[in-house]
């Protein structure tokens, strides 16, 4: 712990937001981490993590303060996109586990008080789901195919493909199929690899199979989800031409300043678009919020969804779901205003429907945050101070795995390479692989403990600069990132200006400095710049993510440190 110490100075509240939110349910305010199961933990010695070293984990995360976790895809799938290509999604994939090993991962994790949300991906399936198999053995207009997006191609010949949109993982989203007599065919859409065939969601079929599949999982006793893809199910059925096909599709992308002027219009124009974010998309939630409720108030779901912040209300509303990622915070630049800017968007966003905002520094589909924030040194201490920032923000927040012990992204050599992005872009783009590579966990050289077997070759190579960034090291080391975070997530439930809803920023001089207070007593000041500062309120400490020194002026704060203040 960093000692406790005194400012001088006083704080200038200005307005207190207090969220009106749905219900006292754990969701409001959880800390949830993202479990990665392939790079989690290896169970069985294979090289790739499973639900086995899951369960292994499950400790482990009970100790680092966690609500609840979220497991990303294990089901059947050939694994063209690291198992969001589901073959069958009411199933374990068997080089995860298996049912009987998902049913004993949520009764211990429930023993643990630790909330199990697992990963629905609606948009599409693998191209080997008995569904598509069956499609392409049918006829044109044929039940099976009416399931997908089928068209015939344009030109005299129907070589080209149906219209002009574009795959997010590059090139077009059309890929044409041979007929059963061997001749081509119609084309089917995929706004991902071609092996991800979209699902057509203005079929019955298709919303009943969906409310089939979380039945199963809820029977199971999953207690929430997070719906991959959630802007996307609802399509033109007229299938334009965009004006802008590349651009719409890399309007998803996380690597834009969100305060730019780009980001902004590349995001409004998401809006009811021919792809994306359609109105139509909230009467399938509308339908998955009656199924939620009807298994108790405590269900929920979260959505992915890229959308600006006027139009992130219609995805929580209270009849719609509960929780929308904040993906802000996943390429906010570290600067004051800019992070100012975006945590009052954030909060406006959801607050009008009496939502909790959610904030996350990383994914399985982002940078490392400490890779973002500038890497070695700088990137990890600005990584921790981001960190206590959004800790300390109403709503819930979301920890993908190894953030809590300070990873930045891995250099992956090219012939190790797995993302389809990094293929699909003929390596222009280097893909989400070296953020994606297995946990450490003890020891001084690869694997780190990820397995048990030490001649084991892992699904992607560990570097050889690890042995300080395990957990048994971290956990040793009073000022490691993984004891700031088990600090900070204890105080979230515990203190009680952190577990309310309240929330104002406090005027500051300093440009460099981003100041909020929380509840009745708490002030968080963040420090940008790279001097010292005073701090601009008088309290006690209760966490710091870097230096702080107490000087005949009160309280100072390093370059790149967040406090949080106890007045």
């Amino acid at each position: 712990m960093v000692p406790r110490a005194q400012a001088v100075t006083e704080r200038v509240p200005t307005e207190i937001i207090t969220q009106d939110l749905h219900s006292h349910s754990w969701w409001q305010r959880a800390a949830v981490y993202q479990v990665y199961p392939r790079s989690f933990r290896d169970g069985n010695s294979d090289g790739l993590g499973d639900l086995r070293g899951v369960i292994e984990g499950l400790p482990y995360l009970a100790s680092l303060g966690v609500d609840a976790i979220w497991l990303s895809p294990f089901y059947p799938s050939p694994q063209n996109d690291a198992g969001y290509d589901v073959a069958d999604p009411r199933a374990v994939d068997p080089m995860f586990g298996s049912l009987e090993d998902f049913a004993e991962l949520v009764e211990q994790a429930h023993e643990r008080g630790l909330r199990v949300i697992v990963d629905i991906v609606p948009n599409h399936v693998s191209a080997s789901h008995p569904w598509f198999l069956e499609a392409l053995d049918s006829p044109p207009g044929s039940a099976q195919r009416r399931r997908f997006h089928f068209l015939e191609g344009r030109g005299e010949n129907g070589d080209l493909p149906p219209n002009n949109w574009e795959s997010i993982f590059g090139g077009a989203a059309w890929t044409r199929m041979k007929d059963v007599d061997g001749n081509w065919g119609q084309w089917y859409l995929h706004l991902f690899d071609s092996t991800q065939p979209d699902l057509n969601w203005d079929n019955d079929e298709v919303r009943a199979d969906a409310l089939n599949t979380l039945k199963f999982w809820l029977d199971l006793g999953v207690d929430g989800f997070r719906v991959d893809v959630a802007l996307g199910l609802a399509k033109d059925m007229t299938y334009p031409d965009l004006i802008d096909p590349i651009g719409m599709t890399q309007s998803l992308r996380f690597d834009l300043d969100p305060s730019s002027q780009e980001a902004m219009e590349r995001r409004a124009g998401l809006a009811n678009s021919a792809l994306f974010d359609r109105d139509e998309v909230h009467d399938i939630y509308r339908e998955w919020r009656s199924l939620l409720d009807s298994y108790g108030s405590d269900k929920m779901a979260v959505v992915e969804a890229w959308v600006p912040p006027e139009r992130a209300s219609r995805y929580v509303s209270r009849d719609t779901l509960h929780q929308i990622f904040g993906f802000d915070f996943l390429v906010v630049p570290w600067d004051a205003a800019v992070m100012g800017t975006v945590i009052e968007r954030a909060i406006e966003a959801v607050s009008v429907v009496g939502a909790p905002p959610t904030w996350a520094l990383s994914n399985h589909d982002s940078p490392r945050v400490v890779t973002r924030l500038g890497d070695g040194a700088a990137g990890l201490a600005r990584a921790r101070a981001l960190a206590l920032v959004a800790h300390a923000l109403p709503g819930s927040i979301y920890v993908y795995q190894g953030e809590e012990l300070g990873l930045s992204d891995v250099l992956i050599p090219d012939s190790a390479r797995q993302d389809p992005v990094w293929f699909r872009s003929a390596g222009e783009q280097k893909g989400r692989d070296g953020g994606r590579v297995p946990l450490p966990w003890f020891g001084t050289e690869p694997p780190y403990g990820f397995t048990d077997r030490f001649d084991a070759t892992l699904w992607l190579p560990q570097p050889e600069g690890w042995a300080n960034s395990t957990i048994e090291a971290e956990d040793i080391d009073p000022l490691s990132t993984l004891n700031l975070y088990r600090t900070s997530l204890a105080l979230r439930h515990s203190h009680p200006g952190l577990s309310s809803g309240e929330f104002a920023f406090l005027d500051t001089d300093d440009p460099s400095v981003l100041a909020f207070q929380r509840g009745a007593d708490v002030v968080v000041v963040a420090n940008t710049g790279s001097g010292w500062i005073t701090s601009p309120t008088i309290g006690l400490v209760l966490l710091a993510s870097g230096p702080i020194e107490t000087g005949h002026d009160g309280l100072r704060i390093g370059p790149d440190t967040t406090v949080w203040l106890q007045t």
